[in-house]
């Protein structure tokens, strides 16, 4: 066992935890089970760091999957009064994860399917519908229902 830990690692742990414990919070709903989730993504790197070739994605799927899995299904955001909060609670466990890793992440649809494991269709099926869902939840109303630009 090792008793220092590896500089580029410490750095590399240090630039990207403020950004993904923020976005498993809004993924899990929940910041005891964010910090759980991320404290175990970033113990099974240091096991693998030397042998990794893209980190980001390897933690980023220790991340966000176990938010898909059944046994995951908390009720988000107990408790808070937050309308983005409230409005990402509205959206399946999928959706809401899809949504986040688009929009916070800022991810592609194609890295988010490789981080998650599905398809890209079934992550742009995911992110239009939590797109649409989440705008209605925030008073927004569906996009596809938006006027064309025609006056009436």
């Amino acid at each position: 066992m090792r008793d220092t830990v590896d500089p580029d690692f410490a750095s590399y742990v240090d630039a990207r935890q403020g950004r993904w414990l923020r976005t498993a919070y809004l993924v899990y709903g929940d910041l005891d089970r964010a910090e759980e989730v991320l404290l175990h993504a970033f113990t099974r790197l240091a096991l693998r760091w030397t042998k990794l070739d893209d980190p980001d994605v390897f933690v980023q799927g220790l991340l966000y999957q176990p938010a898909l899995a059944r046994w995951n299904r908390v009720k988000p955001f107990e408790g808070e009064e937050d309308a983005v909060k409230l409005a990402l609670a509205e959206l399946t466990a999928a959706q809401r994860t899809v949504f986040v890793l688009l929009h916070l992440e800022e991810l592609t649809e194609f890295e988010v399917a490789e981080v998650l494991g599905m398809s890209q269709q079934a992550v742009h099926g995911h992110g239009m519908t939590a797109f649409s869902r989440f705008r209605t939840a925030l008073g927004a109303g569906d996009w596809r229902d938006a006027d064309s630009g025609e006056s009436r």
